[in-house]
């Protein structure tokens, strides 16, 4: 790859920022989804802006802390659908019980990754079993995405919603298919500001309902920590599955850039950057908000740029952090309708059900039945789980209901079964 800037070269401040916003555009849109969907379920218009202030603040200290200490490669953080699955899945726990467990989660991750144990660990995870994770992400966030794209409003039908998104989407992959380099990377980024005003051109008036104008330009966001943890067992052991699909993914993306850029001391970035994860986890379980992962699409940003300088995503972290302290500008973030929402959410899924069907395919010698079957069972387990009719696990103890009720838990349990012990021995 031809880089104008390598990864430790230090362009002139004027490009630096420059390739800072650029990173911030394509960072931003992750952080804003998951952040309107866990911040509305808060309760009330203040409690969702102060959600997202605190999820921008643990994003940008998190990307700052990996860029100067931890796996130190230019790498895009955000928060992690895997374990926006394990609290939607945690309904009717509270929340000191599920960020306790977000918080448990971190710190193992991070003493695994340290001890150097996260390399035992990591030989469980075959090409199967990565391809049924990065599926089950995609598949077992369909009961909310659907939720999302067919609730009606007082003046736009169900129909009229499923409508909307399904152009939206379609558009978007039109533009998937015609656009190039940054513009091609920040694809759900204009799919968020094109689908807001398209809404609001037809049904402003449930845009805007619901939005407290009482906010102050710049405001603090220290209150609602987890500073009284509560241990739930069940919950604990869900996310600690959860944390296993967060690692294997952590660990895919920081091989991948490394891979790309031919970084040096790579076993060393790995152990830093899982570590270093595990650190913002624990801060995002402290603070009461969804912890980070690093995201895979940097190669191709990086071929799109030329610069590989991991000195310019410190502009996207100081710009996150400093976006924490200015609730008058999130404000205009919550003007974005449920819609819009999940159809950018569907779009990001399908890029996830490519990427699990891409390891699939790419791990098979030559094509097997069986090599699929162990593929097909697990994802088809979770997806039972993940559309069960509320109250279907009512008769289950309470401690069970975290770990059954969670599609994404259920899937991975299986599919390490399968692996693990009944083809232990067997050559599929």
């Amino acid at each position: 790859m031809n880089l104008k800037y390598a990864l430790e070269d230090r362009p002139p401040f004027k490009e630096i920022l420059i390739y800072g916003l650029q990173w911030l555009a394509v960072t931003i849109p992750a952080v804003i989804i998951l952040g309107r969907i866990l911040g509305g379920m808060e309760g009330s218009f203040e409690s969702s802006m102060l959600y997202m202030q605190k999820l921008f603040a643990v994003m940008g200290v998190s990307l700052l802390l990996q860029i100067w200490k931890g796996h130190r490669l230019p790498l895009v953080i955000g928060p992690a659908t895997v374990l926006l699955i394990g609290i939607l899945a945690s309904e009717g726990k509270s929340p000191a019980s599920i960020y306790t467990s977000i918080m448990i989660g971190g710190g193992l991750l991070f003493l695994f990754s340290v001890s150097g144990l996260f390399n035992q660990i990591r030989k469980l995870f075959n090409t199967r079993v990565v391809s049924v994770i990065l599926l089950l992400v995609a598949f077992t966030m369909m009961p909310s995405i659907i939720q999302m794209i067919s609730r009606g409003s007082s003046g736009f039908s169900s129909a009229g919603h499923l409508g909307f998104a399904f152009v939206l989407i379609l558009l978007m992959f039109l533009c998937q298919r015609f656009f190039t380099g940054l513009m091609k990377s920040t694809i759900i980024l204009w799919g968020m500001i094109s689908g807001t005003i398209v809404y609001f051109m037809i049904e402003p008036a449930s845009v805007l309902q619901g939005c407290s104008t009482d906010i102050r330009f710049f405001g603090g966001f220290f209150s609602g920590l987890t500073t009284y943890p509560d241990f739930d067992p069940g919950l604990i052991a869900a996310f600690m599955l959860c944390f296993l699909g967060l690692a294997v993914n952590d660990l895919g993306s920081i091989q991948a850039v490394g891979t790309v850029l031919n970084a040096d001391e790579m076993p060393r970035r790995i152990n830093s950057g899982t570590a270093f994860t595990g650190i913002g986890n624990v801060l995002a379980g402290f603070m009461g908000v969804i912890g980070p992962l690093n995201f895979s699409f940097s190669p191709g940003i990086i071929a799109s740029t030329g610069c590989a300088a991991r000195s310019t995503l410190i502009p996207a972290g100081v710009i996150m952090l400093l976006f924490s302290f200015i609730p008058g500008l999130l404000f205009w973030l919550n003007f974005i309708p449920d819609v819009v929402i999940g159809s950018v959410l569907l779009f990001i899924m399908c890029t996830q059900v490519a990427a699990g069907l891409l390891v699939a395919f790419s791990g098979m010698r030559d094509i097997s039945f069986d090599y699929l079957l162990l593929i097909a069972f697990p994802v088809l387990s979770g997806l039972i789980i993940a559309f069960l009719p509320a109250g279907s696990l009512e008769s289950l103890p309470s401690g069970l209901r975290p770990v059954l009720g969670n599609g994404f838990v259920v899937g991975i349990t299986v599919s390490l079964v399968l692996e693990h012990l009944i083809f232990r021995s067997g050559r599929v």
